[in-house]
């Protein structure tokens, strides 16, 4: 079988270090000014260094320029996509077309990944962008496994499918906490609420509680579950989807660091000896489960049901 790429967000520079010994073979990373919901901020310069580090190691970084562009970026598009080229990125990850643009002007060679989080849902999207320069989709984390498996059989591009990690469910332009807190007169809460990452949204009906955060490209409100695939992994490497994703957003250095260990274990016994994954999954399952956050469960995503909007 062939073996899918292992891709992780690493929180820094220093943490890319952990993670290319803890058997990653690629990272997404970028600057919040472009880019949505990083696990980490890289500046220029630590996009450079980044970049030097991990093709050292033969490895391959993603930067994420996947931010809803309003007017008053798109002309730094340009600029920022020629320093990725000069700083010698891998691929860019893009979910506008002013990206596309921007690369057409300074960058045709560099390859795209079209992530829009949520509108990846068929074969057709994939190869339509394909045939604008897009190399790889991310699909929808609302689809079922059975959906994945069709697409992968009929996209013309590479497929990424993230295994591992909480997903959004919402985000907004506006600064809703910001306003929320100005209307409750909390002027200090106003100032610190970038920082401020352990804020949640309570549905006490279902007993959920959602992450939500705001930064520079708004709110986001995240799923009160992590998504875990470490033992369903078979049909997934079976289909050759190209890329599985672990997403680190929210999450310790150590934990994105931990379950990258485990994944990589599990993704190097499922391709070379499927008879141990078989024995090993549950395991493994165990092992995530014991490093996970007790605020934090763990389900299969929309892998094994059909979503309900």
């Amino acid at each position: 079988m062939k073996k899918p790429e292992l891709l992780v967000t690493p929180t820094s520079v220093t943490h890319l270090r952990e993670l290319i010994d803890a058997g990653a073979d690629a990272f997404v990373i970028g600057e919040q000014r472009y880019a949505l919901r990083l696990a980490g901020e890289f500046t220029r310069e630590d996009v450079k260094k980044a970049i030097g580090m991990v093709h050292a190691a033969g490895k391959k970084v993603y930067v994420s320029m996947n931010a809803i562009f309003h007017n008053e970026l798109v002309d730094e598009l340009e600029d920022y996509v020629t320093f990725l080229k000069e700083a010698g990125a891998d691929r860019i990850v893009f979910g506008d077309p002013a990206v596309l643009m921007a690369v057409r002007a300074v960058a045709p060679d560099m390859p795209l990944h079209w992530n829009t989080e949520m509108t990846v849902t068929n074969w057709y999207t994939c190869n339509y962008w394909g045939k604008r320069g897009a190399v790889r989709a991310l699909a929808a984390r609302e689809i079922s496994l059975d959906e994945i498996v069709e697409m992968k059989e009929n996209a013309e591009v590479e497929l990424e499918v993230q295994v591992h990690g909480m997903t959004c469910i919402f985000q907004s332009k506006r600064t809703l906490l910001g306003n929320y807190f100005e209307y409750q007169g909390k002027e200090l809460a106003v100032e610190n609420r970038q920082e401020n990452r352990n804020m949640f949204l309570h549905d006490k009906e279902r007993e959920n509680k959602y992450p939500i955060y705001e930064d520079e490209n708004g709110t986001h409100i995240m799923s009160p579950n992590d998504m875990c695939m470490i033992d369903e992994l078979q049909d997934l490497i079976e289909a050759e989807i190209d890329s599985l994703k672990i997403e680190g957003l929210l999450q310790t250095p150590e934990y994105i660091t931990a379950m990258t260990n485990l994944y990589r274990e599990a993704i190097d016994l499922c391709v070379e000896d499927p008879d141990r994954y078989e024995d090993s999954k549950m395991e493994l399952y165990e092992k995530v489960k014991a490093l996970q956050p007790i605020s934090r469960e763990l389900d299969t995503g929309f892998f094994f049901k059909e979503s309900v909007y």
